[in-house]
């Protein structure tokens, strides 16, 4: 299984989680079944380049994202893209991978970046409560 988290460098388990998950500089990826490591740049349309995070980590066969937290529209796109999003990491990526292993952190869906929505609509309130106002 293959984790992502935002980071801001190249330093592998020792590199700090990006607190914007869309602008780091780089996304490390750890295989957890042969513990190799991987650094890829962010070459986004947030950075410069092309497309998006998801179909970068999706490219490189990511199975989850492990991040401080994200937007809705960020959720919709790795819940299209089939990577589960586990959100309140922080420190370092072996930091993230314990917590992560440890279930200590949140898997994200639809309802959980309340205060970033661009709209809200009649639907999420329906669904979601009165927690997001």
């Amino acid at each position: 299984m293959k984790l992502c988290i935002p980071t801001m460098g190249k330093n592998g388990l020792d590199e700090l989680v990006g607190e914007h998950f869309g602008r780091v500089p780089t996304y490390t990826i750890v295989d957890l079944d042969t513990n190799e490591i991987k650094v890829v740049p962010n070459t986004s349309e947030h950075m410069g380049g092309v497309g998006y995070p998801p179909e970068i980590m999706a490219k490189e066969g990511v199975n989850v994202l492990v991040c401080r937290g994200l937007g809705q529209r960020a959720i919709s796109m790795f819940d299209e893209t089939g990577i589960d999003v586990y959100i309140g990491a922080s420190g370092t990526v072996k930091d993230a991978i314990s917590a992560y292993r440890e279930g200590r952190l949140q898997k994200a869906g639809i309802g959980d970046a309340c205060g970033r929505h661009a709209f809200r609509d009649q639907h999420h309130h329906e669904h979601h409560g009165e927690h997001c106002k």
